[in-house]
């Protein structure tokens, strides 16, 4: 039975502990062995916390032997991105920039789900603070991808990814400013869930851009999303149960998000919408002609954002970062104040005219990235092809943190291809629910 705990969902594993099936202490010790002993384990996380672990196990299970559980997820080890403070754990966000950069005290998120029974399993690597949809680091490690080891995994949530796809952790917990949840969802073949900016706490987050910067989980299922969005904020898991996609109307974004789509992209993307229209869904095209507009927005406004917040770091030490990363945010220079503050008006005119669009219909649909995970060797090699490459992957991830929705992705049946939903902001209950019903109708 151990075997199969790590390849539960969290949800099941909830269950089995609460069933009293599942002894939370011989669970966290099955998975900090798989942690320890992987063969990419230096790879993918940065801190094993067994002591901590084990600790919170020893209370889950004497709260669970007293009917006293505090939720669904009471017992069940999570792993969590290298940016989210964990008290006497170095938390330096996959920079040198922040050695030695050790918190007094968890992070809001981590402190909420702690509450609700979560154990910590370990921190997990990540690009270079949160810069990067392709989760290369050279500086501290770049994590494998699960569909091909010589290939990028996704980021920035590199490592959150490939803990739970690599069975190591139940659910990893990472952030998303531009895609950093979902890409590395899809390319490792899980489910990842984009909040909406400010549903979940950044109190103990270190910041990218904090107008953009969410925390999300990467998980097995949609459920376990549902319950991991719970106790990342104290609230309540919505109902999932009777969900159906019988009289949904669901938008595809045609503009700009089906171009240039890999074959195998495509292939996943149609077999998923087929599918979704078999189950019932009432499948529309639809023309959002501002998109190339509001996706050219961007570069002023992360940019900009991102060099603000890190100038005196980077300046007083930038041979210590990843060139492509420091790139990146020096290119924030480049955009004067008035292109910024004018850029960010245009972006909040714009996000009205897409919630008027697209008012109709319960969710909006694309392939969650246009690319396959690229070559390791080859983005180390060439420059141009490492930038290009990166903007691409956060294509069309990018939609969802410009237009401040809610985003969740989904496996398809092509390896590391992700279908992506995205709906209103804070309408997370509502996507939750469509998006487990899209999960029973393109499981494979």
């Amino acid at each position: 039975m151990s075997d199969k705990w790590l390849t539960a969902t969290a949800s099941d594993l909830g269950r089995g502990i609460a069933a009293g099936n599942v002894d939370p202490i011989a669970l966290t010790e099955n998975y900090l062995n798989a942690a320890e002993t992987h063969e990419f384990s230096t790879r993918i996380y940065t801190h094993i916390t067994r002591k901590r672990a084990i600790i919170e196990a020893a209370a889950a299970k004497v709260r669970a032997d007293n009917g006293l559980r505090h939720s669904l997820l009471d017992g069940v080890p999570i792993s969590w991105k290298d940016l989210i403070d964990t008290a006497g754990i170095e938390t330096k966000a996959g920079t040198n920039l922040l050695s030695g950069r050790v918190p007094k005290q968890d992070g809001e998120c981590l402190s909420n789900a702690t509450r609700s029974g979560l154990v910590c399993i370990g921190k997990t690597h990540m690009s270079e603070l949160a810069f990067s949809g392709l989760g290369v680091n050279p500086i501290t490690s770049t994590p494998p991808c699960v569909n091909d080891h010589d290939a990028a995994p996704g980021g920035s949530s590199s490592g959150a990814g490939a803990s739970v796809a690599f069975n190591t952790a139940a659910a990893g917990i990472g952030s998303d400013t531009g895609g950093s949840v979902r890409i590395p969802a899809a390319w490792n073949d899980i489910v990842g869930f984009k909040t909406t900016s400010s549903l979940v706490s950044l109190k103990g987050v270190v910041p990218l851009c904090e107008s953009f910067d969410t925390i999300g989980p990467l998980c097995r299922s949609v459920e376990d999303a549902a319950h991991l969005i719970a106790a990342l904020t104290n609230g309540t898991a919505p109902d999932l149960a009777n969900s159906t996609l019988a009289g949904r109307q669901l938008a595809i974004c045609k503009t700009t998000t089906l171009d240039d789509l890999e074959p195998s992209v495509a292939k996943g993307f149609e077999t998923a919408i087929t599918m979704l229209s078999t189950a019932g869904a009432k499948i529309i095209e639809l023309d959002i002609p501002f998109m190339p507009e509001a996706l050219s927005l961007s570069a002023a406004l992360f940019t900009s954002e991102a060099y603000a917040q890190w100038k005196v770091e980077i300046e007083a030490n930038p041979n210590a970062m990843f060139p492509e990363i420091l790139e990146r945010f020096k290119s924030g220079v480049r955009h004067s104040a008035v292109d910024y503050i004018r850029n960010q008006k245009r972006m909040m005119q714009l996000r009205r005219e897409y919630a008027a669009v697209t008012a109709p219909f319960d969710a909006v649909l694309a392939p969650t990235s246009p690319i396959m995970p690229p070559n390791l060797k080859r983005l180390d090699t060439d420059s141009a092809f490492y930038k290009r490459t990166n903007l691409l992957a956060l294509r069309n991830t990018r939609i969802g943190n410009l237009m401040g929705l809610c985003a969740l992705t989904l496996p398809t049946s092509e390896e590391s291809v992700g279908l992506m939903a995205m709906s209103s902001p804070f309408t997370e209950a509502k996507l939750l629910r469509i998006c487990t019903a899209m999960e029973k109708a393109i499981s494979f």
